[in-house]
């Protein structure tokens, strides 16, 4: 679904390269996400994606569409971008407007526009601001309605940029939730996120970016726990990872609640075999 083939760039010939041979793929229904250290080149990759930016060297390639000459407008039917600031994103009048936009800018039947527009607010927490204006609300709330106009046009690809940005715990597992569902439907989700809880608990796979390059690309569950190639980039394994590695042994496969119950089960047991000792 997305292929990137040795991608370099540039913003002009006469700058260092931001994006420095970059070559990965992400097959249909994949949930991945990409992290690393501010300033790594993350947000300047999602760009290529939906063809924002264009490569200054190598390929781009998204549900078969070529990036350097396929407009916007034509990728903005297969691919939604989240931006990592709502406000770089929000331009319209009322939330409603907001929502109905990408709808409407691809032709969309104006029955379909409204039916989806009222399921994508209520799933969101805003059928009750949609005649407020975006820039009234929270930051947590502008970054929803962004959401909300992404998620409306139900993409075979969401590109999200920090999609959790200005909420709480509970609001944050509630987008995420939503995100994971839309991904078991079938779209194809790479999100870029500095929450290494939110990375283990919702993606499948982590490429790691350091300096415009991948520098990692597996499991997330693996990924994760190597944990100095993380430290390059000024980020730790999520905590349940990070306690495991300093157990080790029987804890060399924790992930999660569940796996680390069972590995101190198992610790538990050898430690009585041998003599009794307490866990």
């Amino acid at each position: 679904m997305i292929e990137v083939e040795n991608l370099e760039f540039a913003y002009s010939p006469k700058e260092a390269m931001i994006l420095n041979g970059i070559s990965f793929r992400i097959e249909k229904g994949e949930m991945a996400a990409l992290v690393g250290q501010n300033g790594a080149g993350k947000s300047t990759l999602l760009r290529q994606l939906n063809g924002l930016s264009k490569p200054t060297g190598g390929k781009v390639t998204v549900a078969g569409l070529d990036t350097r000459n396929t407009l916007v407008s034509a990728m903005a039917k297969h691919i939604g971008y989240l931006f990592q600031n709502p406000d770089h994103q929000i331009f319209c009048q009322t939330v409603r407007d907001e929502i109905e936009f990408g709808m409407k800018n691809i032709g969309m039947d104006a029955d379909v526009i409204r039916e989806r527009t009222a399921q994508t607010a209520s799933l969101l927490g805003l059928a009750g601001k949609m005649d407020a204006h975006p820039f009234n609300l929270s930051r947590g709330e502008r970054q929803r309605v962004a959401l909300a106009g992404v998620l409306a046009i139900e993409p075979e690809v969401l590109v999200l940029d920090e999609p959790t940005t200005g909420q709480d715990y509970k609001e944050c597992i509630e987008i995420m939730e939503i995100v994971r569902d839309i991904n078991r439907k079938g779209a194809t989700v790479l999100m870029v996120s500095h929450d290494m809880e939110v990375v283990l608990d919702y993606a499948q796979r982590v490429l790691l970016m350091l300096d415009g390059r991948i520098i990692d690309d597996g499991r997330a569950r693996d990924v994760l726990r190597r944990k100095s190639a993380l430290e390059k980039t000024g980020l730790r394994p999520p905590q349940i990872i990070d306690v495991a590695l300093v157990l080790s042994g029987a804890f060399d496969d924790v992930y999660d609640v569940d796996t680390m119950v069972e590995a101190v089960k198992i610790k538990k047991a050898s430690s009585e075999k041998e003599g009794g000792g307490k866990v």
